[in-house]
Order: C-alpha cells, then structure tokens, then sequence
C-alpha cells in the first residue's frame, strides 16, 4: 500500500505544479492586465470578489503542491532521480509563497480599498517573478516525474 501512495506522489506533485503553471500564466498574461480596465468604482468590489474567489480555486491545489514538494524531499526513492531537483523545486516554491504572502496580497488588499495604478503595474511586474519560479518548478516537475520509479515490491 506504502508503495502504491509513492507511486502517485510524483503524480500528484507535477498535477498540482502544472495547474499552478498553467493559473499563473492566465493570471499573467490576462487576469491582471484586465484588472486594470475596471471601472474606478466598480474596482473594490471586483478586487474584494477576485481575493475571495482566487482563494477556494488555489488554496487547495497549493496546499497539495506544497505537501507533495516536501514529501518528495524526505521519501528515500527521491535520492535515485537527484535529491537536489527536489530542494531546488521546494526552494522554487518557498519563493512563490513569500512573493505571494509578502508582495501580491497586500498589493491586492491595496487595491480592494480602491483601484491605485502603482499598485496594480505593481501587481502586473511582480508577479513575473511568480510566474517564472513556477514555470521552473513545472520543468522540475516533469523531470523528476520521467525518472521516477518504486521498486517492485514482489
């Protein structure tokens, strides 16, 4: 049974990493250059709406990404595809979450007491950073993913 939750570790992670991948480039490229196109008065309910709303769509998928990133650096079969892709993936990580916790909620936060234009070019070129650390962990992910194996348990 030990085996077999291994087997899908890997699995789980790289979904999980992907979804974010494949969220944060949405984000990027379209969600935040249109919050810019809100009317000013309709802005702190739609800012107010997209934290609330932003939160029930990735909280649970970072939550599994980030327990399967740690658990792929504490399992023993992790050592045969490079233990070091596994640290570079969580540092990787620990860097979304700091832009994330640190940078982007409080420019959101800012922007939900009214649209400020700093804030939201802020929000826009900052969250490159996010978009670039989670597009590395995506290549990690897959990479790890390739050279994953449990050994037979027969």
């Amino acid at each position: 049974m030990l085996d077999q939750l291994t087997a899908l570790l890997p699995w789980a992670h790289a979904g999980s990493t992907w979804f974010m991948v494949g969220l944060i480039w949405f984000v990027q490229i379209v969600h935040y250059p249109l919050m810019g196109s809100v009317p000013p008065e309709a802005s702190p309910a739609y800012a107010g709406a997209h934290q609330r709303r932003t939160t029930w769509v990735v909280g649970p998928v970072m939550l599994l990404e980030a327990g399967t990133a740690m658990l792929l650096v504490l399992t023993p079969h992790t050592e045969a595809i490079g233990l070091p892709w596994a640290w570079i993936g969580l540092a990787l990580l620990a860097l979304c979450w700091a832009s994330t916790f640190m940078v982007q909620v409080p420019l959101h936060a800012r922007l939900a007491l009214g649209f400020d234009p700093n804030s939201w070019r802020r929000l826009v070129a900052t969250n490159w950073l996010r978009t670039i650390a989670w597009s590395g962990r995506g290549i990690i992910a897959l990479v790890m993913l390739n050279s994953w194996h449990v050994p037979d348990a027969r």
